[in-house]
């Protein structure tokens, strides 16, 4: 099975089992739109307060906050957006596809460097343990001659997307021979910029005043809040402000399931800190965010950095933490150095003082920014697409032939846990009853007894349920339970007193704030 198959597959899978739904479907959908179902809203829910509780909970100086979707309008000017929020689109004649045409040129990018790690890889597996892979890249002309092209193509790049010049851009896709994945064509039309701002008008008069915007991002919110939450919470620098919310941006390219939306939540985090100091503490953020993602246990290898070659116009350096989704590494969250611009256009704009006096140094100024952006959305989307697996089954005690398993991490899994008499008679089902309710005022649980003891269990590992608690004729005998393991499908006898605190330990949120 290719990577495109099993997207496929996963889209179809988040469907069937309740994790994600097209928008409005009955009327055939909303396109970039989608509602999340019983289980993936839950999926969600654990995701945000695990970002929460490690980021706010566990640092004594980062506290949250939940601002407003409707801002005043000078907002969005004084942050950049109402000029500079734009993407560059490029359309292919043939096939009627429009694409970013920046995204076009990073693809190519990525392409040229695949190149130079597959020439590395046969020098590699040619010379073994003598392998020099420094002198190798330094020296190999195939090599060299990708880099180089990488290199021309990302300064090309850089300095027609910093100037502005939509035409060299154009050119450049032109000249890298950049074909439309549709219909094979190198037929572009000029480039051009499109502002991704929804507008909507507020009050009961409709004129150019009463124009107010969506906002297409929450960290504005954090800003024109700054003081009020430095001045109550009596924070120091250095502290942050973190925020969990939604935010709107009218995506022209929006493709790739949940990975892009039009309607998409964000967890972001404003870190306040000295001037001078910024890059410190965006060098700390960086190992803390990629910290807090691999603590998740999908895969180290399934995460790197990609720092940024165009820097938005706020930011002195900026980076982003990328995951290896079925159709390649792309971003999951951004950690930018957005210096003092946002505070010092908004002091700007608004005519308020945005300062904070440091009785440390006596002094009054504009504190710079750290900040940490994920997306809610994206999260969930890696992990449905690191936990989908299909395999066969050979275990003893279980049904052959394949099953779907979603190997959600535990602690972050809908469903925590499912309690399944084993046959609908002879008091099991009052059994499970009461160990069922004994576990669901802490747990998320699920009670079925329809079908056979294997389907149940196929349900709940398609839903990613990682534990199955069988109540049996022993069960009423010696007050036992068998726990069967979603990933190993091995099973435990336990007692069931023993059960809450077996459970508490495995699917607790504590395993993971521990591991930061």
């Amino acid at each position: 099975m290719n990577q495109d198959e099993l997207f496929k597959k996963l889209i179809a899978h988040s469907k069937e089992y309740g994790y994600i739904f097209p928008s409005s479907e009955i009327y055939d959908g909303l396109s970039a739109v989608y509602d999340y179902g019983q289980y993936g809203s839950e999926l969600k829910n654990n995701i945000k307060r695990y970002w929460w509780e490690a980021m706010v909970r566990l640092n004594e100086n980062i506290v949250g906050i939940d601002a407003a979707i409707f801002m005043h309008p000078r907002t969005w000017e004084a942050s950049g957006h109402v000029g500079a929020f734009n993407d560059p689109l490029i359309d292919n004649k043939d096939s009627k596809k429009r694409y970013r045409a920046d995204v076009l040129l990073e693809e190519h990018i990525a392409k040229l460097e695949e190149k130079v790690e597959k020439e590395v890889e046969k020098g590699r597996r040619k010379f073994g343990e003598t392998f020099d892979e420094a002198q190798f890249r330094a020296t190999n002309p195939n090599v060299q001659r990708n880099v180089a092209k990488a290199d021309e193509v990302r300064r090309r790049m850089v300095d027609a997307l910093t100037g502005n010049d939509l035409e060299a851009v154009r050119q450049l896709i032109l000249d890298c021979e950049i074909v439309c994945p549709i219909s094979g064509t190198r037929n572009w039309t000029e480039v051009r910029q499109f502002n991704l701002m929804f507008e909507t008008k507020i009050g009961s008069v409709s004129d150019e005043s009463s124009t107010i915007y969506l906002r297409p991002e929450t960290a504005q919110g954090i800003f024109v809040n700054f003081l009020n939450v430095q001045k109550t919470g009596r924070m120091k620098i250095p502290f942050g402000i973190a925020q969990v919310g939604k935010a709107f941006r009218n995506e022209i390219v929006a493709r790739q399931f949940i990975f892009r939306m039009r309607e998409f939540e964000q967890m972001e985090m404003q870190f306040f800190v000295r001037p001078g100091e910024e890059m410190k503490w965006y060098e700390y953020w960086k190992a803390a965010r990629i910290k807090w993602h691999r603590a998740l246990g999908m895969g180290d290898e399934n995460y790197r950095y990609h720092d940024h070659d165009k820097l938005a116009h706020y930011a002195n350096a900026a980076c982003d933490i990328e995951f290896n989704f079925p159709f390649g590494f792309k971003e999951l969250e951004g950690i930018h150095s957005r210096t003092d611009f946002d505070l010092g256009n908004h002091q700007k704009f608004s005519g308020r003082k945005l300062q904070y006096f440091d009785p440390e140094t006596n002094e009054s100024y504009v504190p710079y920014v750290v900040e940490t952006s994920v997306g809610v959305d994206r999260l969930v989307l890696s992990v449905l697409a690191n936990s989908y697996c299909e395999e066969k089954v050979q275990k003893d005690g279980e049904e052959g032939g394949e099953r779907v398993v979603l190997r959600i991490p535990a602690p972050i899994a809908p469903v925590k846990l499912a309690v399944l008499p084993l046959v609908k008679k002879d008091g099991l089902p009052e059994k499970a009853r009461e160990v069922l309710s004994e576990l669901r005022c802490d747990f998320n649980c699920q009670y079925d007894e329809k079908d056979s003891i294997g389907k149940r269990y196929r349900r709940q590992d398609a839903i990613g349920t990682p534990f199955c608690i069988t109540v049996d004729h022993q069960s009423l005998e010696d007050n036992t339970v068998t726990i069967r393991y979603r990933d190993s499908m091995e099973q435990e006898r336990v007692a069931i007193n023993a059960v809450r605190g077996i459970m508490d330990e495995k699917v607790s949120l504590r395993s993971l704030l521990n591991k930061l």
